[in-house]
């Protein structure tokens, strides 16, 4: 009976305990509630039930709130398409343009898959897709100017040794394009991609040194020995006519002729001063070793004549006969020497 009574009072107290915290539990839940929302129940509170039925009127009839406006969004990519978007339509200029090095480069230079191949020239051209028919909304060659098509060439080209002196260039002063002679679809010479092959694309304009090398001697450019920009940079360069020179300035003549280089110990002050040309013709001439003039002894005394003021005059014992007729005879060394300041052997 002890047992019983104490099993009992012990079940009662636990569940007085839970009743407890069941209490305690609801009250803070009230008593959160209450606070988390004390101006809402505050403003009910204090409307009659007119106001609140005008409330409740005024709501209905108000527009929706207009969601807020976000800036326009850019097209994706920058505007470009990729290259394939115009195969679609120029697939005959793109066929050209996928087997030149200009397409390999052209990749190389934009990279990634929105910035490549022919947008890499004429811009981006998701509006040209858009709207075909309006040529305003691509870059193109064929109506811009030359200044144009040569300024957005040198972005890509303007760091090779070939182009930096292309602003004081005779091309570019005449106003030549860099499309006059390269063609990025159509190229004839997949080195340089030039529109014919040298020489006759320089024929097209330089017409006057066509003839020249079609002398008796002249240099084997039309055989296809020597090409026009062995001997020029048509980019441009510091000496006169665009020709190219060495490192040290020297004449580029001597890439050929390196025996004439020197240096000598007495050396020919017409070489120096005039270069090459003071005695001979670059293209062609009729004369044997491209001479300006037939005979030898003419040429020499252009410069040594008794009233020369930086040459010696001709000595008195040169008289010219059969027997002096040529004064290399006996000045062979006439380009320069180590042994004999009058040049000979």
């Amino acid at each position: 009976m002890q047992r019983w009574s104490h099993r009992t009072h012990r079940r009662s107290n636990i569940t007085l305990r839970g009743a407890a915290f069941w209490i305690c539990a609801i009250t803070l839940l009230v008593s959160l509630s209450a606070f988390a929302y004390p101006r809402t129940t505050s403003s009910h509170s204090t409307l009659s039930s007119t106001d609140i039925k005008k409330q409740a009127a005024g709501q209905a009839s108000a527009p929706p709130a207009a969601a807020p406006q976000t800036p326009a969004q850019a097209p994706q990519n920058g505007g470009y398409v990729g290259a394939d978007a115009c195969k679609l339509c120029h697939e005959d200029l793109f066929e050209g343009y996928e087997k030149s090095p200009h397409f390999k480069t052209s990749f190389d230079k934009h990279g990634g898959a929105s910035h490549q191949g022919c947008e890499g020239c004429h811009g981006p051209g998701a509006a040209h897709a858009d709207d075909p028919g309006d040529p305003k909304k691509i870059f193109s060659f064929k109506t811009a100017s030359a200044k144009t098509i040569n300024e957005r060439c040198l972005t890509c080209h303007v760091s090779g040794k070939e182009q930096m002196d292309f602003a004081r260039s005779v091309h570019n002063k005449n106003n030549v394009s860099c499309f006059d002679c390269h063609s990025s679809h159509h190229s004839k010479d997949s080195e340089f991609l030039l529109v014919k092959k040298q020489p006759e694309l320089c024929y097209t304009c330089h017409a006057a040194q066509k003839p020249q090398f079609a002398m008796p001697f002249h240099h084997r450019v039309n055989e296809g020995l020597i090409k026009c920009d062995d001997c020029h940079n048509p980019h441009g360069t510091v000496a006169a006519k665009q020709v190219r020179t060495s490192a040290a300035q020297d004449a580029v003549c001597y890439t050929c002729h390196a025996e004439k280089r020197g240096p000598f110990v007495f050396e020919h002050q017409s070489v120096k001063i005039e270069g090459c040309q003071a005695c001979h013709t670059p293209h062609g001439s009729p004369n044997m070793h491209l001479l300006k003039v037939s005979n030898v002894n003419l040429l020499c005394l252009s410069c040594h004549t008794p009233s020369a003021e930086n040459a010696p005059g001709a000595p008195s014992f040169h008289n010219q006969a059969a027997q002096y007729q040529a004064c290399t005879m006996c000045h062979s060394q006439i380009h320069g020497s180590n042994f004999d300041h009058t040049f000979f052997k």
